[in-house]
């Protein structure tokens, strides 16, 4: 029998590659992690710092560095980090330098609740603790706070947000009552009262001619009320 010396060679090779990987792999589960990196993607307001998300692996999952890497279990490091409030989304890889890394996203505040509990609504309409870091420039919320009122102001926050106009003037949101909603501008001295949370795109246009309008004639100051709770109109209350 002819033996085909060329399929050997391919087959000794093969396993030689196979026998290094292995022992690469081997050696690369062995080492030990040297750093930990923290990086927060998007906005760079800190409401979680570097430090406290070290305490918090340590509390709660325990060291990391000097660990060997085949020690690590990655999906219960993204947890731990997730589990803190600020905390949007982590996700946590390895390098080949034997560092870990942890990407965070920060939840977002759009608006603070000031009552006789002090706590952000987030951008997924969601409470947030107020953070000893940093304090977000968002609109106060004041007024009778209960469950229907605050989705009803998460409503008026993501629309507000949403535009360029209202979000750099309108600094407060006060509750009257369910249903009936008030603007307070930077600006200005009169208080905008907006009625329910029913058709805000009209409301809000129909107050963006009426402020286009006064500012052109100089009006704006002989004014204390701004009325937008009435259909397709702007009822103004002066001084």
């Amino acid at each position: 029998m002819k033996i085909n010396w060329n399929h050997i060679k391919l087959i000794a090779l093969l396993l030689m590659v196979c026998g290094l990987y292995a022992f690469a792999d081997f050696r690369s589960d062995k080492k030990k992690i040297e750093t930990l990196n923290v990086e927060f993607l998007g906005e760079q307001n800190l409401y979680i710092n570097h430090e406290t998300v070290n305490k918090l692996l340590i509390q709660k999952y325990g060291t990391v560095v000097n660990v060997p890497k085949e020690h690590i279990v990655l999906n219960t490091i993204e947890k731990v980090i997730e589990a803190n409030e600020m905390v949007k989304e982590a996700q946590v890889y390895l390098t080949v330098n034997s560092e870990l890394k942890s990407k965070i996203v920060q939840r977002q505040p759009i608006g603070r609740v000031e009552g006789n509990a002090k706590f952000y609504v987030d951008d997924e309409g969601k409470r947030m603790p107020l953070s000893k870091y940093h304090s977000a420039r968002v609109p106060i919320i004041t007024g009778k706070i209960t469950g229907k009122s605050l989705e009803d102001v998460y409503e008026i926050l993501k629309y507000i947000n949403a535009d360029n106009f209202l979000r750099k003037n309108v600094i407060g949101i006060h509750i009257e009552d369910e249903e009936n909603y008030q603007l307070k501008f930077r600006m200005e001295n009169f208080v905008v009262n907006l009625g329910g949370v029913d058709s805000l795109e009209e409301k809000f246009s129909n107050f963006k001619a009426f402020y286009t309008k006064a500012t052109k004639d100089k009006t704006l100051e002989d004014y204390n009320i701004v009325s937008l709770e009435f259909n397709n109109q702007v009822v103004c209350t002066k001084i």
